[in-house]
């Protein structure tokens, strides 16, 4: 029987744009769920990520807004210098609360707070970064029961941040960064099939 999931989470800092830019253009537009990204930005970076990412992607790229309920086939992305929070009803918080890891938004206050609302029925996705942030988060992630990938960290271009995951959590798969897509697409849709009909 086909494991249903309810969410997938993304953590990455440095080289984070080149690898969003590979990761979410590959993930199919018709995916059954919401995704949510952390990408550590200085506090006086532009808002453009999300824009950038939905003009390559076929899935809908959005910054994340305060209150708002999560839709199935949309990325969500934390503005700017806002921790990035799941509610318990699965809606969306935006925080000013302070740094975590040096970073706001902290991959491991999605992460954690995204496991509390949807348990083993959570993907955590750690990709590159040159700091600890995700750890903690994605070692709850997989206590709970959830499903814990990490950039294989040859092929990040910074690889502290998967390392780090992986030395605190016992993943389910590490994987080259232009593997994931295809894995979570095959994960949470099924296999793909050369009929475009």
């Amino acid at each position: 029987m086909k494991r249903a999931f309810k969410a997938v989470v993304v953590g990455v800092s440095s080289g984070g744009l080149e690898a969003l830019k590979i990761l979410v253009p590959g993930l199919r537009k018709d995916l059954p769920v919401p995704v949510l990204i952390v990408q550590h930005l200085s506090p006086q970076a532009d808002s453009y990520l999300a824009v950038r990412l939905d003009e390559v992607s076929g899935l809908k790229v959005k910054e994340a807004e305060d209150k708002e309920f999560l839709k199935a086939g949309v990325a969500y992305v934390a503005p700017p210098d806002y921790h990035l929070l799941v509610e318990p009803d699965g809606s969306l918080c935006l925080s000013v609360d302070p740094k975590v890891n040096f970073s706001r938004p902290s991959v491991d206050v999605l992460f954690e707070t995204a496991s509390d609302a949807f348990g083993a029925a959570l993907v955590g996705v750690i990709l590159t970064g040159a700091n600890q942030d995700g750890a903690k988060g994605l070692a709850r992630i997989k206590r709970r029961g959830g499903l814990a990938i990490v950039q294989s960290p040859d092929s990040a271009l910074a690889d502290a941040m998967p390392r780090a995951a992986l030395e605190s959590t016992n993943v389910d798969h590490v994987l080259p960064l232009r593997e994931i897509a295809p894995f979570l697409n095959n994960l949470l849709i099924g296999p793909s099939h050369a009929n475009t009909d």
